[in-house]
């Protein structure tokens, strides 16, 4: 549920009682659904993650690199970069320090947790 006119994003806590119990709704759980979808639809952030399960760490360089030899892509380092900050917001690829570095790193938690809902 969201609220228009306004302009500005409302979370919304449905309460609904089952049992015996009072269990609460966060809209924003929808919102970080619909978060990690917009990320993974576009098929240049599918590539990125594809190349991340392949190799479990790598720098924006080396990425860039492998996008463009293996896949034949036409793209910059800063269109990768905003590419990554789609996936970052969306929490499915995380960077850490390593030495002089950042690397890149997959994380598959975040689309578990999407997943085992329908799964189970």
């Amino acid at each position: 549920m969201r609220a228009y006119g306004c302009g500005l994003r409302a979370t919304f806590w449905f309460r609904v009682l089952t049992s015996n119990f009072v269990v609460a709704y966060n809209g924003a759980m929808e919102d970080h659904r619909d978060t990690i979808f917009k990320a993974l639809a576009d098929p240049t952030r599918r590539l990125i993650l594809d190349e991340l399960t392949e190799r479990s760490e790598m720098t924006l360089y080396e990425l860039t690199a492998r996008l463009i030899m293996k896949h034949h892509l036409g793209i910059s380092r800063q269109a990768i970069a905003k590419h990554l900050s789609v996936l970052g917001d969306a929490e499915l690829v995380k960077s850490k320090r390593k030495g002089k570095y950042r690397v890149l790193v997959f994380n598959k938690e975040p689309l578990k947790h999407l997943l085992e809902k329908w799964l189970e």
